[in-house]
This record gives structure tokens, sequence and C-alpha cells, in this order.
């Protein structure tokens, strides 16, 4: 269960991230589309996990790594813009959010 601060300071992130993203990232990966799904924070506020989105799908495992290669810029902006609102930037980690194409082949199975 989550507190009050470590939701708001989720969301803050998420939506930093998305606008990062649309900045610096097509440099990084050309012709995909990123997007934040969900940030979970650890209740001190120092671990930040990220799940990405990522159309086409197939190349998610891909984006995700080069993500997490270009970690350090990525804070290093983010921190640039967070400088006000938060003492300590969090470690930031990404991951492939599946949730779609999960619900994409559950929604199959029921159809067959």
């Amino acid at each position: 269960m989550e507190g009050t601060r470590q939701q708001k300071v989720a969301r803050l992130i998420q939506k930093e991230l998305a606008n990062i993203f649309s900045r610096i990232l097509p440099s990084f990966v050309p012709g995909k589309m990123v997007t934040v799904t969900v940030v979970r924070i650890s209740p001190d506020l120092m671990e930040a996990k990220a799940y990405l989105s990522v159309f086409p799908s197939k190349d998610a495992e891909e984006v995700v790594k080069v993500v997490n290669q270009n970690v350090a810029q990525i804070k290093l902006s983010l921190g640039n813009i967070l400088k006000n609102n938060l003492r300590r930037i969090p470690n930031l980690t990404f991951f492939v959010d599946d949730s779609l194409d999960y619900a994409e082949r559950i929604d199959d199975l029921l159809k067959d």
C-alpha cells in the first residue's frame, strides 16, 4: 500500500518522464512510440520503477534495454525539471509493461 506522498511523487515522475521521452527518445529509438504506464516508488522515495508500453510491441525489450542504457541522461533531465520539488531524484529502473498484450491474449482466448 502506497502512502499519499509516494503516490504524488510517482504521478509527478510519470508525467515528467513522459515529457522527457517525447523530447529525447526519438533520437535513441526512432520510429517507436513509448508510453510511461505506471511508476512505482519505494517508501523512502529513492527507487522508482517505471513501466513502459512500447508500440510496436515486438521491439519492447530492445527499447527498454536502450532506455536503461541511457538512464543517466534521463535522470539528469528529470533532476533539472524536479530540482525544486524533490530533494533527491530517485534511481530509475525501466521495465516492459506487457499488460496490454496480456489483455489482448485473454480477449483472443475468450473469443475462441
